[in-house]
């Protein structure tokens, strides 16, 4: 029998203008207290006072909308190899495994989706490889490079924000963060569930996305009001979660859970396809990874370590282990506590 909640589940809404504008100390100190009960409780907050124009935002969703309406046939010449950079087409990905757990439909997630992100020759005086952060693929599409990099710099601007906010919640210098993600692996991913607008009868479980963690430090979230994502509840449930208007999404990744040894919690979360009364709607979302330095060693703060605290790791490892069970179908073997958590949710019980 599922688990019954105790109290509503609800994703928390904080305005972060404080620490976007020149707020005070008092207003900070409220924001960071706020960000550490969300973390805590949800792993994912709405957050409202980021800052980012309306103008950029819908100059995303254009530039969006402009690659994925491409034909198959086109869209095929910009796919990924190697890094993790480029197009990657539906059926192509099976998130679950990046959790080293297969997903019980046995099909691969039905989503379409474009990477772009931080390239190694940003960083001129260090000894950085494109094969650890890649090349980007910038398609053949009027305005699409300055529209993407536009959104991207405001995204990238946001996630320092927070990871400024999160020092401050943990009681950790201003610095903490910024250490770990002075060079960091950062990725755009864009995403269209491909599934064919109207109605439709399914014949057993389609998995737009399947369930996963996000493999970072924070995730950065725009997303259509559309039906979709779900997010596990510690009810052990699974819950819709839509933005509300004007918000973005921000949920924390496995190196954030890390470093708290999962007091702050890097929440599983799935997309089941979009279907209201029915009927399949569209349904767009742009992440933005702020995933830490490629080289930097993410350990567990002493205040925070229980009696078996997580063992130190290379983001470098970490993300490899990831992307090889997303993309190439190896079960990450590393992924103890998530997949554990994976399978108690959808009542699971082999090993």
């Amino acid at each position: 029998m599922s688990p019954q909640p105790s109290e509503p589940f609800e994703v928390p809404t904080v305005d972060i203008g404080p620490y976007v504008r020149v707020g005070s100390a008092d207003e900070r100190a409220r924001v960071a207290r706020a960000i550490d009960d969300a973390c805590t409780r949800v792993g994912f907050v709405q957050i409202l006072g980021h800052g980012i124009p309306d103008a950029v935002i819908e100059g995303l969703a254009s530039a969006v909308d402009d690659f994925f309406g491409l034909p198959m046939e086109t869209k095929q010449h910009y796919r990924v190899v190697g890094a993790n950079r480029g197009y990657s087409p539906p059926k192509s990905e099976s998130l679950s495994l990046s959790l080293g757990v297969e997903a019980a439909s046995r099909m691969n997630d039905f989503f379409e989706a474009y990477n772009v992100g931080t390239e190694a020759r940003s960083f001129p005086d260090l000894d950085l490889s494109e094969d650890d952060y890649g090349l980007n693929l910038w398609p053949d599409v009027t305005g699409f490079e300055d529209r993407v990099l536009a959104y991207y710099d405001e995204a990238g601007r946001v996630a320092r924000t927070l990871t400024r906010i999160f020092a401050d919640a943990l009681g950790q210098p201003p610095a903490f963060f910024a250490d770990l993600t002075d060079h960091s692996i950062d990725v755009l991913r864009m995403n269209n569930y491909a599934l064919p607008e109207g109605a439709v009868n399914l014949d057993g479980d389609l998995t737009g996305m399947g369930a996963h963690t996000d493999f970072g430090i924070v995730t950065v979230l725009w997303a259509d009001r559309v039906a979709g994502l779900q997010v596990l509840g510690g009810d052990g449930l699974w819950h819709d979660v839509a933005p509300l208007p004007g918000a973005l999404l921000v949920n924390l990744g496995d190196l954030t859970a890390r470093i708290t040894d999962d007091r702050w919690m890097s929440t599983m979360h799935r997309v089941k396809p979009p279907i209201v009364d029915g009927r399949i709607q569209r349904r767009r979302s742009v992440a933005y990874f702020h995933d830490g330095n490629v080289d930097a060693t993410i350990s567990t703060l002493p205040e925070y370590a229980g009696p078996e605290p997580y063992e130190p790791i290379v983001v470098r490892d970490h993300i490899k282990a990831k992307l090889a069970g997303s993309r190439h179908g190896k079960a990450n073997t590393a992924a103890v506590r998530e997949a554990a958590r994976v399978r108690a949710a959808v009542g699971e019980s082999r090993p």
